[in-house]
């Protein structure tokens, strides 16, 4: 298995170098580039292609959320992880819009980075733990108040499960198995689900099905 290539991209350099040295040292990961600013993030994404891009929120000219939109749009098979300093709700959902996979803190311990690297390079979201209990606080909060108690946006019973599992990390074969259906209906649902939420990444699909308290995530 070939080794998950990695771009850095935060201003401050001595943390930047901090973490091009761990990642380094990972037996099953490359740095393939390290930037300080938004528009080198987009250019070199574009460019190098790398599997995963670490960004920082808070950087010079363009900053990381909007970094973040360009290079899902123009080289939507880079996954991004959000590695920042700022726990804070607002930010947590500008980044899932913005189409980044993970959200991690930089106070965060290296494993749970690491593991966050290698969840969002096979395709699943990562969220730190206490970024999740502020998806469920939120979810509680709109259950109480009614607000989401009773409508799935059209979703049949079935999308409901398939949306469920998808947003738990499992792939759609996983899906199949545990649903008991084929692979092709599965996937048909998936569309389905995209289609009547305009939901187009596991991001969004995550947001959503927590809270809709279609999953609960671990706290």
């Amino acid at each position: 298995m070939s080794n998950i290539r990695l771009l850095v991209a935060d201003d401050h350099t001595l943390f930047r170098r901090g973490i091009v040295g761990l990642l380094t040292a990972q037996a099953d990961m490359e740095v393939v580039g390290e930037v300080g600013r938004g528009e080198e993030a987009v250019r070199e994404a574009i460019e190098v292609s790398p599997d995963v891009v670490l960004m920082d929120i808070g950087m010079p000219g363009m900053n990381g959320l909007d970094a973040t939109k360009e290079i899902r749009k123009q080289a939507p098979k880079v996954q991004v992880l959000m590695l920042t300093m700022h726990d804070r709700e607002d930010y947590l959902f500008q980044a899932l819009r913005a189409g980044a996979a993970g959200y991690v803190l930089k106070g965060a311990d290296v494993q749970d980075l690491l593991s966050a690297i290698r969840s969002v390079n096979s395709g699943e979201v990562y969220l730190y733990p206490t970024v999740t209990k502020k998806l469920l606080a939120d979810y509680l909060r709109r259950v109480e108040s009614g607000e989401d108690r009773a409508s799935y946006d059209g979703l049949t019973d079935r999308e409901r499960e398939v949306l469920g599992l998808i947003a738990q990390g499992k792939t759609l074969p996983e899906v199949a198995q545990a649903l008991y259906l084929s692979l092709h209906t599965v996937q048909t649902h998936r569309d389905h689900i995209t289609k009547k939420l305009d939901l187009h990444t596991k991001a969004e699909l995550i947001k959503y099905a927590i809270r809709k308290g279609l999953v609960t995530p671990d706290i």
